[in-house]
Order: structure tokens, then sequence, then C-alpha cells
């Protein structure tokens, strides 16, 4: 007879237990059910850097595994990108364990928004964007955005219990864009210098200004300088047969002073008439030293020191004609300053 009883409250235990359980099955897909359907969450940084190099880093699925911070999470993603990593259908595909996704380039305007198409598993696709502001000192604010709508239960039972979505996904965000600034700003202070060896210079006619400037507004004025120059010649209708260059007259490195002229190539000799500031000069064919430096122009005085070591240590003895440096590409037109290409040419006996 205690047999009995004790199987029958047993079963009573039991039941109530089925039944708490079903009432906790049934409140937990209320609440579930009950979840926004859709969300966005978006993180901005401001990074002290021109806005095309932090959209063509962007831009780039290539560079994404050196500042994102899923991959710095987790050392086991295994990353594979299409043929193309940048453009329009650009594709970057991850996989860790068993889970897998993808991210896919669906728009761009250059220099201003970048929209992405992100898919987790079997879930339905999210939305990325990507909007770059320029700011009047140079720096460049990024926002970042990851949103999706009409999101299954399924999906909305995962993130119960896997946190609060704000928090991850903004966290990684937030990580990210850290360290997207280090590497951006890191890949602008990236240069090199070169001696490239004795050659010659095959010389020529140049339009030309001369002033002096201090390391402090040297880049201002030579700006000013060049457009005085071109301005000429436009007038006047004269071609540009080569790149811009200047030639020093007097270097102090030691007190930031330089007297230098601004020169741009042009075909033949021209006749200046009036008080006009900007000349007509012309160069020999000549013997030089020259070097390259690839990067920042503020890296210049290294080079020009690096030039005259090579002298002093060769016993290279310099001709009469001054030294002068060649740029190769205009920073107008390319936007980090560790694609700058300088040449020095020191013309020796």
């Amino acid at each position: 007879m205690s047999v009995i009883n004790n199987f029958t409250l047993l079963m009573k235990k039991l039941k109530y237990l089925l039944f708490l359980l079903l009432i906790g099955i049934i409140g937990t897909a209320i609440y579930v059910a009950v979840q926004p359907n859709d969300f966005k969450v978006t993180r901005s940084h401001t990074i002290p850097a021109p806005t095309a190099v932090v959209f063509n880093n962007v831009v780039d699925f290539k560079n994404w595994e050196f500042w994102s911070s899923w991959v710095e999470t987790n050392p086991e993603l295994q990353i594979t990108l299409s043929e193309e990593t940048e453009g329009l259908n650009a594709l970057l595909s991850w996989q860790v364990k068993d889970d897998k996704g993808s991210i896919k380039t669906t728009e761009i305007t250059k220099n201003t928004l970048v929209k992405q198409q992100l898919q987790f598993g079997d879930y339905p696709p999210s939305e990325v964007l990507w909007e770059f502001d320029s700011s009047a000192d140079g720096s460049t604010q990024v926002s970042w955005t990851v949103s999706a709508k009409d999101l299954p239960f399924d999906y909305k039972f995962y993130t119960v219990f896997s946190g609060d979505l704000e928090e991850e996904i903004g966290g990684h965000l937030e990580r990210s864009l850290k360290n997207l600034d280090s590497v951006v700003v890191h890949s602008m202070k990236v240069y090199s210098v070169k001696i490239d060896g004795v050659t010659e210079y095959g010389g020529g006619f140049y339009m030309y200004k001369t002033t002096s400037a201090t390391g402090v507004n040297m880049s201002d004025i030579m700006d000013e300088q060049y457009h005085a120059v071109l301005s000429y010649m436009t007038n006047q209708s004269i071609a540009q047969t080569g790149k811009p260059f200047t030639i020093y007259h007097s270097r102090d490195s030691s007190r930031n002073e330089f007297i230098m002229s601004q020169a741009i190539p042009v075909q033949n000799k021209v006749v200046v008439t009036g008080n006009s500031a900007v000349l007509c000069g012309y160069m020999p064919k000549i013997r030089v030293l020259k070097a390259t430096l690839k990067g920042d122009y503020r890296y210049l005085p290294e080079a020009w020191e690096t030039v005259q070591n090579y002298l002093n240590e060769n016993y290279m003895e310099r001709s009469d004609v001054l030294p002068f440096e060649i740029y190769q590409n205009d920073p107008k037109n390319v936007p980090n300053p560790a694609d700058w290409i300088t040449e020095i040419y020191f013309p020796i006996k």
C-alpha cells in the first residue's frame, strides 16, 4: 500500500513539473515572439586621415583581416576572398568550426558610402552601411551600421539567449573602428629612401618662380608658387612637358630655411616680357646622383641627408648645377602620403 501511495505522489509531482515546464515553454515562446522583428546598430569614429585613404581601405576586402574585431577574437577564422576584392559584387566569406557567413558589396559612392549584404548561416541577410564624412581639419568621421528586418522566430530565440545585440555587435563595431584607425594612420607613415645611383638627367627649358620659405610654411608656399607658374603658362598658352620640380638655391636644414624655385618643364625657350615674376630657365644635360623617396614629403630632410652622406662616403664632388627634386605624382590624385614619389637629383662632376 505504501508503494502505491509513493508512486501516486511521484506521478502527481511529475505532472506538476511537466505542467510548470509547459508553462515555461509557452512563456518563453511568447517572450521571444514579442521581441522586435528588426534591429539596427550604429557606431561612429573619427580617424585623423583623408577620407579617400579611409574609404580605400574599407572598400577593399583584402584589408579587413588587419582590423576586423571578429578576426581578432577568432584566430581560427578562415577567410576566403573573391577574385576581385573591391568594387561591386566583391565578396568576403568566412568559416569558423560549423559557423559560416559572407559579406558582399552591393553599392558604392566613392568616398561617401558603401552598402553591403551580410549573410550569417541560414539566417536572413542583414544590411551593412558605411558612411564617410570629411572634416575641415582633414580627418574623417566613419559611421558603420548593421541592420536587419523581418527576423524569424529562431533568430530571435538565438538572440534572446546569446545576449544583447546592441552590446555584442556594437562592441565589435567599436573595436574594429579603433583598429581601422590604427591601421590607416600607420599606413600613412610608411616611407622608404633609396639611392638609385649615378645617372644622367636630360635637362631642358622650364618656367619657374623663386622664393624663400621655412619648413613650417613650405607646403603652402610651394602650392602658391606652382599655381602662379601654371597660371602664367595657361595665359600664354604654354604647354607643360614634364613633372613639376623644385630647384634648391640654398638649403639650411638646421635653421629650416630654404631659397628655392618651383619649376615646370616646357618644350622651348620662352621670352618673358614685362615685370613677370615667372621666368624661363634652362638646365643642361648633367650627371647626377639620383635617390627616390616613397612617402610623405615630411621625410624629405632625411632623404636629402641620406644623399649627402652617400656623396661624402663615396667622395663625390658636387657640380655647379643646383640640386633639385621631381614630384612623380600629385597628392591631389594620390590621397595616401605613403604612395607619394619624389626623385632627388644631386648634380655631380
